[in-house]
């Protein structure tokens, strides 16, 4: 066998199907230092329960998600009051220093140690998006299907977009222009396979795009915002008064 069909070969493995199974991993390794607290923001109060707990709550909800692993650093001393157990929920200890390394991390053990197989869905989200919906969820899942090119949750730009390099400032074009949110979905043996040959990256699908694929983008909401400073914190705690 040729290196080419080799490599065609292992690929055929990761390549989605419509029995693919759908799981979700939280990297949750961060501390979150924009947010000025004594803890990491996914620790944080809101409305009752921490940031995590509400961003864990919504996969758990989730009919098509069938587990859902929160992947944290292995002197996590917060992780264990955070969370309530559930029989689909499983926590992992293989956080590394990098949110890329603890994706990483997450994705070699649940390929290694649980039941499920490389071309099953991982859709990947950032612990710190409480905001995210089951509705949202459903609708990445539907819009992706089975396109090898997975695809995530993002919001067009709507605001004038400026630039400013040594005090220049020039107006962006902002027309083809999208803020990527999460949840971000690919297969596992192909997110894993991307991640390892991208190490530079700062989120899931710039390493998909890296080797070649070109992700889909699903509308989003504003709901869905990324806590990352205190008014972030404010904003959120309305929407969870108001439901």
């Amino acid at each position: 066998m040729t290196q080419q069909s080799s490599d065609l070969a292992d690929l055929s493995q990761h390549l989605p199907t419509e029995n693919s199974r759908y799981i979700a991993l939280i990297p949750a390794a961060g501390i979150g230092a924009r947010m000025a607290s004594n803890i990491p923001k996914q620790y944080l109060n809101l409305a009752g329960k921490t940031v995590l707990q509400r961003t864990v709550d919504c996969f758990l909800a989730c009919e098509k998600i069938e587990h859902v692993f929160v992947v944290v650093g292995a002197e996590d001393g917060y992780i264990d009051a955070a969370l309530l157990p559930d029989p689909k929920l499983t926590i992992l200890n293989c956080g590394g220093i990098t949110r890329r390394d603890t994706v990483q991390n997450g994705l070699e053990v649940i390929r290694q140690f649980s039941h499920f197989q490389d071309h099953d869905q991982v859709l990947v989200h950032d612990a710190a998006r409480p905001g995210l919906t089951p509705m949202l969820v459903d609708k990445l899942i539907e819009a992706v299907g089975i396109d090898v090119n997975g695809g995530l949750l993002a919001l067009p730009v709507v605001d004038t977009v400026k630039r400013c390099i040594a005090g220049q400032v020039e107006t962006i074009d902002r027309q083809h222009l999208w803020l990527a949110q999460t949840p971000q979905m690919f297969t596992l043996g192909l997110l894993s396979r991307a991640l390892t040959m991208a190490i530079e990256v700062t989120d899931e699908a710039s390493a998909i795009e890296a080797i070649g694929y070109h992700p889909k983008l699903v509308e989003g909401t504003m709901r869905n915002r990324k806590l990352t400073l205190p008014e972030d914190l404010e904003l959120l705690n309305l929407f969870f008064k108001a439901s």
